[in-house]
């Protein structure tokens, strides 16, 4: 899978995306109509007739697991803790993108330059009553380069339609666009950056996800496929551009340039703010886009979106994958519930060998580069439960859990984004470390009830004459 087009075929040959041919209005009813069916948890839908527009968006790309399956070239029936465990395997493997010619990118299909620059030329939705305005970057993702070691970001941060040719952003404090950022600052320039909109999935999901710094989401991706990323150079940036992206928008960020932008509804269930704020932005010099381009959204919004199970998938796999690479033994699984956007709780499986196993691995969550970043709860268990079973979870934390074994540490760091915060104060969070596991160093240990084997095997041979 190379584009957002190949995701497209794929998912109609499996029934798993809907084409909407009824006239639909970009502002509210968009969104509204991709909500209710995400809620039934319903197929993607590409929208062929926005109302004003003659070219297409599509959304609910990622909302199921069947999708993500098709995503990552797996079965479809695979679980995410499935799809997770097969990102995990990869380890440190990297595949380096590869630069082809402009005449072979569909992305350079069409190109305007300056003042030609008209970002309300897409079809971008407003997607709810109280946001600041209309977002054209919800999934989407910004490259950006470390002008010191040349280290190529994709992150993914919202990008509100200030105008022609300017696009909001929001670099979170510590993130990666936002280190960059200051390093042009302090060098006194201007960061190139280019958002990219509709491309392949799979490059979304990594834009969303917490790789280490220094590693960039196109080697991964590569790995992901077993192939090089193609990529492109860019009209006016220098930067590696997809080459069959959808939609590309070049510009700069000015370091010392502050527009209004927000707020938002953000993927906890709330607005980002209560007004708007003074942001970095994108000064747009160039865009390039296919024929007939397919703008990518998300509703964002309460679970379970794309958002949240992109998030899932890649804070869940990112957190077992670190947790792994300190070499800490008995790690079974990981689950990062979309519910909870993948980035507040996770839920850990484990194989006890010592005393203090369970609380090491508890201590090592909040120490990952994963989980020192938002991540409010841990919850280990026992190998015989599955962390995404969370009806045996509740059994552990009913009948595993004492609250006198719990740890709370009262700083760590925090998002902005989290509604359990007052709005003014959300850099510092708690966190609660549940040991939802009989303890390794009991002597004594309850005894669990089990089935006597042959009558199992007695029972079940009888099943059908039993009238089952």
């Amino acid at each position: 899978m190379k584009s957002m087009r190949d995701f497209i075929k794929l998912a109609e040959e499996h029934d798993a995306l809907k084409r909407i041919k009824a006239k639909v209005d970009w502002n509210l009813e968009l969104s509204h109509i991709a909500k209710l069916n995400e809620e039934k948890h319903g197929p993607a839908l590409l929208f062929e007739n926005v109302k004003d527009y003659s070219t297409p968006v599509i959304t609910s790309v990622c909302t199921t697991t069947e999708r993500l399956s098709i995503i990552m070239g797996m079965d479809r029936t695979s679980s995410l803790t499935q799809i997770m465990e097969e990102w995990v395997k990869l380890g440190d493997k990297k595949v380096p993108p590869k630069m082809v010619d402009k005449s072979a990118a569909p992305c350079k299909e069409n190109i305007m330059m300056g003042d030609e620059v008209d970002l309300y030329k897409f079809p971008t939705p407003q997607w709810y009553p109280l946001d600041g305005g209309r977002y054209l970057g919800t999934a989407h993702f910004i490259i950006s380069k470390d002008p010191e070691t040349g280290w190529v970001n994709l992150g993914t941060y919202r990008a509100q339609l200030l105008g022609k040719n300017k696009m909001g952003t929001q670099f979170i404090k510590g993130k990666h666009a936002d280190i960059m950022l200051k390093k042009y600052q302090a060098m006194g320039k201007k960061m190139p950056v280019a958002s990219i909109i509709g491309c392949d999935p799979l490059l979304f999901i990594l834009g969303a996800a917490r790789v280490s710094a220094f590693v960039s989401e196109y080697d991964v991706a590569g790995a992901i496929r077993n192939e090089p990323v193609e990529v492109v150079q860019g009209e006016t940036v220098d930067l590696p551009i997809p080459a069959h992206a959808e939609i590309v928008v070049e510009g700069e960020v000015d370091p010392e340039a502050f527009m209004e932008e927000g707020p938002f509804g953000e993927y906890t269930g709330y607005y980002s703010g209560v007004g708007t704020d003074p942001r970095n932005f994108i000064d747009v010099k160039c865009v390039t886009h296919r024929n007939n381009p397919i703008l990518w959204g998300t509703t964002v919004g309460r679970a379970v979106t794309d958002t949240h199970m992109t998030m899932a998938l890649s804070y869940g796999a990112t957190l077992w994958q670190q947790l792994v690479a300190m070499k800490i033994p008995g790690i079974r699984s990981v689950y990062c519930p979309p519910e909870g956007s993948g980035r507040f709780l996770a839920i850990i499986s484990m194989k006890q060998m010592y005393p203090g196993h369970a609380d090491q691995v508890l201590t090592a969550a909040i120490s990952t580069e994963m989980g020192a970043y938002g991540l409010k709860t841990v919850i280990v268990v026992d190998e015989d439960i599955e962390p995404w079973d969370i009806p045996r979870v509740l059994y552990a934390l009913s009948f595993r859990f004492q609250p006198n074994r719990c740890q709370v540490i009262k700083r760590g760091r925090s998002t902005p984004l989290d509604p359990s915060l007052p709005i003014d104060a959300r850099d510092i969070t708690g966190r609660l470390l549940l040991d939802a596991t009989i303890p390794y160093d009991w002597k004594e240990k309850p005894i669990p009830i089990k089935l006597d084997p042959e009558i199992v095997k007695k029972v079940e041979a009888r099943w059908s004459e039993l009238g089952f």
